[in-house]
């Protein structure tokens, strides 16, 4: 199994429209796709910023091209993430799952 971990910043007035959108609109789309096996989103608040930190789980790298494209470590994102993020980072990082409890 692959994790795939997607960092993303917004202001702090955007805190729960972000994590709402995420809601509606991200996780439907990592739902949909076949070989997705599960997420973890995470938020703080921090220095009048919020952090959010996104960890999917996937059954290979053959499934993220599937999702991602053939450029899997490049970061994906939806149109509404203009109106929200601060920065856009380029790649994402993917890490093996050898375990879990």
């Amino acid at each position: 199994m692959i994790a795939r971990i997607w960092k993303g910043r917004t202001k702090v007035d955007d805190y729960e429209e972000y994590s709402e959108f995420l809601k509606r609109v991200a996780i439907p789309d990592y739902k949909n796709t076949d070989g997705f096996k599960g997420l973890t989103f995470l938020r703080n608040k921090k220095n009048n910023v919020a952090n959010f930190t996104l960890i999917t789980f996937w059954e290979n790298l053959e499934i993220i091209k599937n999702f991602a494209g053939e450029d899997f470590e490049k970061a994906k994102y939806y149109p509404e993430d203009q109106e929200y993020l601060l920065d856009f980072e380029e790649k994402v990082t993917h890490y093996e799952v050898f375990a879990e409890d």
